[in-house]
């Protein structure tokens, strides 16, 4: 989040400011003219900022540890956006918020990173630039810029459900299973096409469909509607998928994502179909 002074608390304080931008009580430019949208930020090698980087902080009591490295990071979540309120602050690297520039606040990856971003409601594509710390908000996983917001239709909404995927320049170090993480592409593929997909929420994948069945009995019994079993008969034996869906938007995903951790669920998966 935005850096203007150097003491602890002033920190913690802006960086607890990160969130999304109704909560911040951030907007767009409003009626000025927005200028014509920015090309995507070309990856390339950058040494690592002397700020912002950690590699431990604290902000409302929760401890986060920065990632020594962005390789193999993936991660399906919740996007949100800030605008105006910190344009022309100070990120977290202290570099210049430009509302106008594909840039974003992630919690715990290293600054700089470069990462694309796929809107998973409607298959739009895009590279920005994480020089920012935030958002510090349940269930956000990145905060992206005005004009980054923009280029994926999330502004109306101020939310949106995605994917972010990290841009390597180092060989992988292999799959570090944690929540929601997935192995990362070395070069994230280009957009191709835009269409509209369905979102389901993936809650456990059993090769006994016994073990789906009783996944499945624990989400009715807690009042979690729509789930039900999706059999793949591609590999041997078959794998039995328990999915809740389709999910319409953010808001129908944030109550089931608490739902979930009311029963101990706490690793739920975002697929699209």
């Amino acid at each position: 989040m935005r850096i203007e002074r150097p003491l602890a608390a002033a920190l913690a304080l802006l960086l607890a400011a990160c969130g999304s931008s109704s909560i911040r009580g951030d907007g767009a430019p409003g009626s000025s003219r927005i200028p014509d949208l920015p090309p995507d930020p070309v990856p390339r090698r950058e040494a690592r900022s002397k700020y912002g980087n950690g590699p431990v902080y604290e902000v409302f009591g929760e401890r986060y540890t920065v990632m020594p490295s962005s390789s193999g990071y993936r991660e399906r979540g919740v996007a949100s956006w800030y605008g105006k309120k910190f344009h022309g602050n100070l990120t977290s690297n202290r570099e210049v918020y430009d509302m106008y520039e594909m840039t974003a606040a992630h919690k715990t990856l290293p600054l700089p990173t470069y990462v694309r971003v796929r809107n998973l409601q409607n298959d739009r594509s895009i590279v920005v630039r994480v020089n920012d710390r935030g958002p510090f908000v349940h269930n956000r996983i990145i905060d992206l810029s005005y004009v980054a917001a923009l280029k994926l239709d999330m502004i109306r909404d101020g939310t949106g459900l995605v994917e972010v995927t990290a841009v390597n320049f180092d060989e992988p170090a292999g799959d570090r299973p944690t929540r929601q993480v997935k192995r990362a592409e070395t070069v994230p593929p280009p957009q191709t096409t835009t269409r509209e997909h369905r979102i389901f929420v993936q809650v456990g994948a059993f090769g006994d469909r016994s073990n789906a069945e009783r996944r499945l009995a624990l989400l009715s019994a807690s009042g979690i509607a729509n789930g039900f079993i999706q059999e793949d008969r591609s590999t041997e034996p078959a794998l039995h998928r328990v999915r809740i869906g389709p999910v319409a938007n953010v808001i129908q995903y944030d109550v089931l994502v608490e739902e979930l951790e009311n029963i101990g669920i706490m690793d739920p998966y975002l697929i699209a179909d």
